[in-house]
């Protein structure tokens, strides 16, 4: 599967804003974002641009892609989808790429980054519902029991990952429990649950042109 292999804290410059797609050096006096705010580039530093209705619906779409980790056609698949859906379209997508496997990991606290979170699938340390899925983008459902394989119970990876995880700060639509080092895909969340500040309108105006 393609995946973006280039400088991350690049994007988050790009951006303008962290996307915290590095775990813990995110919030360390190393990230590059704390030192150069500015976009990246030549010009970066000194770059006024005044962006069109375009270029920011653009902007959206992109700090939602590299939040998820996801290609362009992926997403654009995801938004295809969403926008079957009951509801609202934009909301739709984000609970979409909220269910994937690699994010739903992430946000339980078994993996510091999503893109460690990804590694792990791929490496087979992961069970739904008691089978073994190594595919980062599958797509959860309510009541999806994810658990670690036993042989993988003991990865330094995945302790130093749930170290940092307080009961209290679980979000509502996850159920975690720590002793058997499971996670449970409770319903799908709330918009207002999610934790990522964007527009998602601006990108089903976008792709609605």
């Amino acid at each position: 599967m393609a995946r973006y292999t280039g400088p991350v804290c690049k994007l988050c410059r790009r951006e303008g804003e962290k996307l915290f797609l590095k775990g813990s050096r995110c919030v360390a006096i190393k990230c590059s974002f704390e030192r150069k705010s500015y976009a990246p580039g030549q010009h970066g530093v000194s770059q006024r641009i005044k962006l069109s209705e375009y270029g920011i619906q653009l902007r959206e779409k992109q700090k939602v892609r590299r939040i998820y980790g996801i290609l362009e056609k992926q997403f654009r698949n995801y938004f295809a989808k969403a926008d079957q859906l009951k509801g609202v379209t934009g909301e739709n997508l984000l609970r979409l790429l909220e269910s994937r496997l690699d994010n739903t990991i992430y946000r339980l606290g078994f993996a510091q980054s999503r893109k460690q979170a990804r590694q792990l699938v791929r490496h087979r340390h992961f069970m739904v519902n008691g089978r073994l899925v190594d595919i980062p983008s599958y797509l959860l459902r309510p009541g999806d029991i994810i658990s670690v394989k036993d042989k993988s119970k003991k990865l330094s990876v995945l302790h130093d990952s749930m170290r940092k995880v307080r009961d209290e700060d679980m979000y509502p639509w996850l159920k975690l429990e720590k002793a058997q080092i499971q996670g449970t895909f409770v319903d799908w969340p709330n918009r207002i649950d999610i934790p990522i500040q964007v527009q998602e309108n601006l990108i089903v105006e976008l792709y609605s042109k």
